[in-house]
């Protein structure tokens, strides 16, 4: 078969050679192609910038500054608070613990006791702070039990406002109450006055979860009932308690399976013990009575296990977090507005003259309404810096236009 190039015949060795040069062409396209693909790899790699680290990064710092925890519990005594906190935690924090006869409980009012220990779980510290209210509900007259808790709370978010105020922010210890576990009795159909008037004053200061103590004194049925008319008594007098986040909807479906278990566990009712029996060759924690075994973590006898999952292993961030973002920031807001009405009322000036003219007001004046002054007094001064610097831009500015039109 005869081949034409440019309309002119080419001959047999002129094929030959054209053959070659086309096999050589697809030579070097061919590698031009491994070159381009190659390229391209390299080009896939200089994408990649490096920010897909940054989880990794927040966990090794985390990891090492460790966390902090500040659990309150509240209740009557002889509801098990103790033996429930030891059973979560796995420690014997009331060891040392002197229990005051009856005599005692019905004159005792309500204090405070702070204990704090460091836990270590595969390499994660938890500075764990455990707030205990002795004395609440024992005494005759229980009015101002509410005072002691409320108290201590706002304390903690005091401190913290003024430490965050202060110039060395490095080293804030955060002491504020994270979590709330208020102890009903399982004697009585629902909650008591006592218990309502509590928790309304407790409820927009921390993230409250309801404990049925004692669960094992009651029936299937009658916890079921307990639960039901404590929620209507929630509702009925719209108190807040501490409500689950949703899941987002790229969560499994065996994580969204448990928080629907936990949403349907609360209130919670639980069983608490640190005696280890052995039951069919398996060792367990649990209560022994006549008529049989109460597993603490069996799910059938007691919600101690879901609880143990809230707090520590599923819900413990978002306790902190809501802290920070509603409760302490409420505080923080009406604190603030507190100060500023404070300062309009008494014609406060943040000038070095009237500061000396108030002196007689000086008794009156909180630390912290000393930080909020010196900082409003620096973001003035920052202000009539920016203002002049405004001025000097502008002055400029018009030089410049003035210059330039008598060049023209």
């Amino acid at each position: 078969m005869e081949e034409y190039l440019f309309g002119k015949k080419i001959s047999s060795s002129k094929r030959s050679i054209r053959s070659d040069l086309e096999s050589r062409l697809s030579t070097l396209f061919t590698l031009g192609e491994i070159s381009t693909t190659t390229e391209g790899s390299i080009e896939s790699g200089r994408d990649y910038i490096g920010f897909a680290t940054l989880p990794d990064q927040v966990h090794r710092k985390s990891v090492k500054r460790g966390f902090e925890f500040t659990l309150m519990v509240v209740g009557e005594s002889g509801l098990g608070k103790s033996t429930l906190i030891n059973s979560l935690f796995l420690e014997d924090l009331y060891k040392n613990r002197k229990i005051p006869d009856v005599s005692e409980r019905i004159h005792k009012t309500t204090t405070v006791e702070k204990k704090t220990m460091e836990i270590e779980e595969r390499g994660v510290r938890v500075r764990l702070t455990i707030i205990d209210t002795p004395g609440f509900g024992d005494a005759v007259n229980c009015e101002d039990s509410w005072k002691v808790c409320t108290n201590y709370i706002e304390e903690q978010f005091r401190q913290y406002f003024t430490d965050e105020s202060g110039l060395n922010r490095r080293n804030i210890q955060d002491n504020r109450v994270h979590c709330c576990l208020y102890f009903v009795p399982p004697w009585g159909h629902s909650l008591r006055q006592m218990d309502l008037e509590m928790l309304k004053r407790l409820h927009r200061k921390v993230n409250i979860v309801l404990v049925i103590a004692k669960a094992d004194t009651l029936t299937a049925s009658e916890v079921d009932k307990l639960k039901k008319n404590i929620l209507n008594d929630i509702k009925e007098h719209d108190i807040q308690i501490y409500e689950f986040p949703e899941c987002d909807s790229d969560e499994d479906e065996e994580f969204k399976q448990q928080d629907r278990e936990l949403k349907a566990s609360v209130p919670f009712a639980v069983v608490g013990s640190n005696t280890i029996l052995e039951v069919a060759g398996r060792k367990i924690r649990g209560r022994q009575y006549p008529w049989g075994v109460v597993d603490v973590e069996n799910p059938k006898h007691s919600d101690f296990i879901k609880l143990r999952t809230m707090i520590i292993s599923t819900h413990m961030q978002d306790l902190k977090d809501v802290t920070e973002d509603v409760h302490y920031e409420n505080f923080r807001a009406q604190c603030i507005s507190q100060i500023s009405q404070h300062a309009r009322e008494r014609g406060f000036s943040f000038s070095r003259k009237l500061k000396r003219d108030s002196a007689p007001y000086e008794s009156d004046i909180s630390d912290t309404d000393r930080l909020l002054f010196e900082k409003d007094e620096e973001i003035r001064r920052m202000q009539e810096i920016l203002n002049q610097m405004q001025e000097k831009l502008k002055g400029t500015a018009q030089d410049r236009k003035h210059e330039s039109i008598i060049d023209v």
